[in-house]
């Protein structure tokens, strides 16, 4: 399957499962995942290749259909007091090939119904390396300041997660440190919220390569602190 556009009838899909959130409806309707959501994602992914080999080859595009780029609809629900089964979400990571889960720095795109959005960087990453992105953020401010405040930045992207910020210094850095506010966080992600249209129509893939582009120094300066390439 080449990709060219997703259709609607992948959140027509997703707005059933959400009604009828059991394994007996997702099994009856089987073939509606693969032909509507699964196959077009895998296509996707394929249609990115070479959108990540020129803007970020140490991203990965991998299309397998379990355990690739495309998350699995499955939920984990063992800690969970939600046991519906199904996500009513899509998620595509392109991870990093150095990373072996969702923590590791990568580039996701989300779709749902009712909330599309692009991201990309390290989300909630792991503590060791999280202590390097705070160790390279407090030693090198300028560099970090440069990238964030970068204009064409600010006008693609917004910083994800800052509500959820650690209430204190994190351990070894000082208080009044001037990054502070940025060493107390413990995701370092872009987010772009995105409308219908730019999920939902052809040119996507070069979408994507557009907004890459722009968060590319941001990315880079992550990688770098926890020691792999970008």
């Amino acid at each position: 399957m080449t990709f060219s556009a997703f259709s609607p009838d992948m959140l027509a899909f997703l707005r059933e499962l959400a009604a009828n959130n059991d394994r007996d409806w997702f099994k009856a309707n089987q073939k509606r995942y693969e032909r509507d959501v699964r196959e077009p994602v895998r296509a996707f992914v394929r249609a990115m290749t070479p959108v990540l080999d020129e803007h970020a080859p140490a991203l990965t595009a991998d299309d397998r259909k379990v355990g690739g780029s495309m998350m699995r609809p499955q939920r984990d629900t063992r800690f969970s007091a939600d046991k519906t089964p199904y996500k009513v979400h899509v998620g595509v990571q392109f991870r990093h090939q150095g990373g072996k889960d969702v923590h590791a720095p990568g580039l996701y795109l989300h779709i749902h119904p009712d909330e599309l959005f692009v991201g990309l960087g390290m989300y909630r990453p792991a503590s060791a390396d999280l202590k390097s992105i705070r160790e390279r953020i407090s030693a090198e401010p300028q560099a970090w300041t440069e990238i964030v405040e970068d204009e064409r930045l600010k006008s693609v992207w917004s910083m994800g997660d800052r509500d959820n910020l650690l209430k204190s210094k994190p351990r070894g850095f000082d208080a009044d440190d001037p990054m502070i506010d940025w060493l107390r966080m413990k995701s370092h992600i872009l987010v772009r919220d995105l409308e219908r249209d730019e999920v939902f129509s052809p040119g996507l893939p070069e979408r994507m390569a557009g907004w890459l582009q722009s968060g590319s120094r941001h990315a880079g300066f992550l990688c770098e602190a926890i020691g792999q390439p970008w």
